[in-house]
C-alpha cells in the first residue's frame, strides 16, 4: 500500500474552509483516503488517520479545541 503524506490531509482540510472535531477529521480522512491508509511526513511514517492527526496537532499544524480544529495556515510548511 502506497503511504500518503500529511500534506495532502492538510489540502483537503484547507479546501474544507471549516473547522473539524477531532473524531470528524478521522473520518474525513479515513473516508476520503480509505481505512486501512497510512501517512507519512518529513519526519514520519506508517501512521494511521488517528495518530497523523495526533502528529500534526502536536506540531501546532491545528489549533483549537478537540471539538473544533482548524488548520493554522502560518504553520504549513510549504515545500
Amino acid at each position: 500500500m502506497e503511504s500518503i503524506h500529511g500534506h495532502d490531509v492538510i489540502h483537503m482540510v484547507q479546501q474544507a474552509e471549516h473547522a473539524f472535531s477531532r473524531a470528524e477529521l478521522v473520518t474525513a480522512i479515513q473516508e476520503k483516503f480509505g481505512s486501512g491508509a497510512r501517512f507519512h511526513t518529513c519526519s514520519a511514517e506508517g501512521m494511521t488517520a488517528a495518530e497523523l492527526v495526533e502528529f500534526l496537532v502536536t506540531r501546532g499544524k491545528f489549533s483549537g479545541p478537540d471539538s473544533a480544529l482548524a488548520l493554522d495556515a502560518s504553520r504549513v510548511c510549504q515545500h
